[in-house]
Formats: C-alpha cells, structure tokens, sequence
C-alpha cells in the first residue's frame, strides 16, 4: 500500500473510531436557575444600575439574546430575582417554625432561621434588603409583598399566644388584632435591622442573634400578653 493510501485509510479509521459528541441539553428550568444566581450575584456586587445584561449572561454561561428570551428585561429580571428569593426565605422560615411548637420555641426557630438564611445567602439579602428598596415600581412592591407574608405570619403567631396566655375563663375575649399586627411590624423590622448589623460587624451564630432579639422582644412581650401596659406617670 502507498503511504499516502495508508494515511488516508488511518485516517478514516481514527475518524470512525471517535463519534462526535453531542452538547447535552440543559433543561430549561435549569437554566433559568442558573441565570438567577447569576443575576444576583451581579445585582449584589454592582448595584442595579451598574449591572449590565451583558456581564450577567457571561456569568450564566449564555448568549444575551438567550437571557432576553428567558428572563426578559433587566426590570423583569430583578423582580424574578426579588421574588426567587423572597420565596427561599419564606420557606426557610416557614419549616423552621413548625406550628405544633409551643409559641416562643415557634418565634426562636423562625428567626434563627431568618439570621441563618441572610448569613449563609448575603446576596440574596443584599439584593433584597438594600438594591431593591432603592428602586421604583413595580420593585418595591414585590418587596413589600414578601414582607406582607412575613409580618402576616409573625403577626398569627402573636394573636396565638396571647391567646395562650389569657386564662379559660376569658378565652372568648380576641386579642386586639391591632395590636398584634404592630408587634408583628415591631419584630419584622427589629429582625431586619439586626440582620444588617450583623453583616456590618461581623459573623456570628443565627443562634446567637435570635437569642439577642428573643431577649428583648420575648421578656418584654410575656407581661404584655398578660395585661401589662406601658403607663405615663402623671406629673404632680
């Protein structure tokens, strides 16, 4: 055989030999997940006006015009970022406190859970918390929806264990609801404000952040639910 036949002949073998491998497809609901986490880490590190399509796609690992076709506009991928992790959140606090938990236990477990979440997903909270209460309609009402559930929750809890508290006999008297929804709203920002310091001064345990907050509002809110109120003395 001719060397240039013999050539051709490996040639062909070695060509037979290594099929050509097909890129696997990645799901589209994996993909989408992969341009969020993208997203927010931009989000995060940039800022919202400083954050570009283009820097986000490289990040996923896709085309612009893919990100586009998936996640729409730079406004409609923020708000699918705020609800994405509004939702994690929700979930995370939601199955930390479980409802056959005596109420205190119940309130210590969601904010540990809470703290856990914003020291583990610093993003996600950055994104949540600070870039999108900067930011106009329809952004800051996907925040204040998300809120609306958490205060919502918080507040249930209060009205459950004031009514714990009040003895049998006066079991038919309903806690102000009023009242429970503002300590609710005192908590839900107390929480919000601590998650804050924390990340500005450093770690540490969710525990011991929940301890802090439960101290606080729990000792306090004990009296309270058994008919003690705050009183201005009269000046003589």
């Amino acid at each position: 055989m001719r060397p240039d036949a013999h050539l051709a002949a490996t040639s062909a073998t070695s060509a037979t030999a290594v099929p050509a491998t097909k890129a696997k497809r990645v799901p589209r609901a994996q993909r989408e997940q992969q341009m969020l986490d993208a997203a927010v880490s931009v989000f995060s590190r940039c800022g919202y006006h400083a954050a570009s399509m283009d820097e986000i796609a490289e990040a996923s690992d896709v085309s612009k015009p893919m990100l586009y076709l998936y996640l729409g506009s730079k406004e409609e991928l923020f708000a699918a970022c705020i609800r994405r992790e509004a939702d994690r959140l929700i979930q995370a606090v939601g199955l930390a406190a479980e409802p056959g938990l005596e109420t205190g236990e119940q309130l210590r477990r969601g904010l540990t859970a809470f703290f856990a979440f914003v020291a583990e997903h610093r993003d996600s909270w950055i994104v949540l918390y600070q870039q999108a209460r900067a930011q106009g309609e329809p952004i800051v009402e996907e925040v204040a929806a998300a809120r609306r559930q958490v205060v919502d929750a918080v507040t249930a809890l209060v009205r459950r264990a004031a009514l714990d508290s009040v003895p049998r006999p006066r079991r038919g008297d309903n806690p102000d609801r009023g009242e429970a929804a503002a300590v609710a709203q005192a908590i839900v920002g107390a929480a919000d404000a601590l998650a804050g310091w924390v990340l500005d001064t450093g770690p540490e345990p969710p525990e011991e952040t929940a301890r802090r907050l439960m101290s606080v509002i729990w000792i306090g809110l004990e009296p309270r639910l058994n008919g003690a109120r705050y009183a201005v003395e009269p000046r003589e």
